[in-house]
């Protein structure tokens, strides 16, 4: 790129222009003999005396892990990120919420993706590791409650009948037991693996108790493996993040979540209100302290909060107020 500018500068100089400036060269090497540049006009010399200077190229490694939830967002930050600083390379991996914990805790990561906050075990663990942390809040999320697309018998689920469902005791294998007048077909079920922050949140606010869940079901703690197990069984019943649901139009049939006050689907405005209720949550990442004194990882934090929320958006979650991104910000010295 430099030697094409260059080149097309000297074309539009012209041949007369580079007589001029070579005659100039000829006479003012006769009148200096030679002799090395003074100081004054040397790069260090122009750059103390407030010349413009072009800062460092960042570079380095960023390991990030956790929630399959929150990785759609990081991947996108990730790729601009390094559109910008070609020499940063962004790994983002996705081994659910509590396996991501596990690598951060352990010093293994910089930043680690979460649906849900950090638990006390896992607090304690850092601690003990001299892990000190920053938790930011990145966007918003509804859980998607989701059927087989030619399932034409079942619009809207009631928070009590997904408890009858998915809780620890629940021994349903029948549509037909979920509801009177549902069919008589096998029901199979799909749903994050236990590592998944989605799966601590669900049980929570579903069955009563973070984790207490039937584990006869499909589970897989990448949500596209979900996605792929559904829309190809007709009989099935599953949950994961909404931003999935977004993103496979056609495959997979949106379902209804009935918490008392009358069926309500997941979308930008009702799980921005409030009203999708109880399946609508933070997602966060969170940042090693130590590592924010490198430059390129702090740089990287300081431009998901300056463009995630429009990144969060792209990929099907809600943005957080100016404010709570300008709150982040201000956490990490932006």
């Amino acid at each position: 790129m430099r030697t094409t500018m260059r080149e097309s500068k000297a074309q539009r100089a012209g041949l007369p222009g580079l007589l001029m400036i070579a005659t100039l060269l000829i006479a003012l090497a006769a009148c200096g003999g030679g002799a090395a540049p003074s100081p004054a006009s040397t790069p260090s010399s122009n750059a103390s005396a407030g010349a413009p200077t072009t800062p460092p190229a960042l570079r380095g490694v960023i390991e990030i892990d956790g929630s399959s939830t929150v990785f759609p967002i990081t991947e996108a930050v990730a790729e601009e990120f390094h559109k910008a600083n070609p020499q940063v390379r962004v790994n983002v991996g996705v081994s659910g919420t509590g396996g991501g914990f596990k690598r951060f805790v352990a010093g293994e990561t910089q930043i680690s993706d979460a649906s849900r906050p950090i638990s006390a075990s896992e607090a304690d663990a850092a601690a003990k590791n001299g892990i000190e942390y920053i938790e930011l809040k990145v966007a918003t999320d509804g859980l998607s409650v989701v059927v087989n697309p030619k399932n034409d018998f079942v619009s809207c689920l009631t928070v009590a009948e997904l408890k009858k469902v998915w809780e620890p005791s629940s021994t349903m294998n029948n549509w037909n037991q979920v509801r009177a007048g549902f069919p008589d077909r096998p029901l199979r079920l799909y749903g994050p693996g236990t590592d998944s922050g989605t799966f601590d949140y669900f049980t929570e606010v579903i069955t009563g108790k973070t984790k207490a869940s039937r584990s006869d079901y499909t589970a897989s703690e990448d949500d596209n493996v979900l996605v792929q197990g559904i829309s190809g069984d007709r009989n099935a019943l599953g949950y994961f993040g909404y931003a999935y649901f977004v993103e496979n139009p056609g495959k997979l049939k949106l379902i209804a979540v009935d918490n008392g006050s009358g069926c309500v689907l997941p979308s930008d405005a009702t799980i921005e209100s409030g009203q999708y209720t109880p399946l609508s949550r933070p997602l966060f990442i969170y940042v090693n302290k130590k590592s924010l004194e490198r430059t390129e990882v702090a740089a990287f934090v300081r431009f998901f909060l300056q463009d995630g929320a429009a990144l969060a958006k792209e990929v099907g979650y809600i943005p957080l107020k100016d404010q709570e991104y300008a709150n982040g910000l201000s956490k990490v010295g932006g």
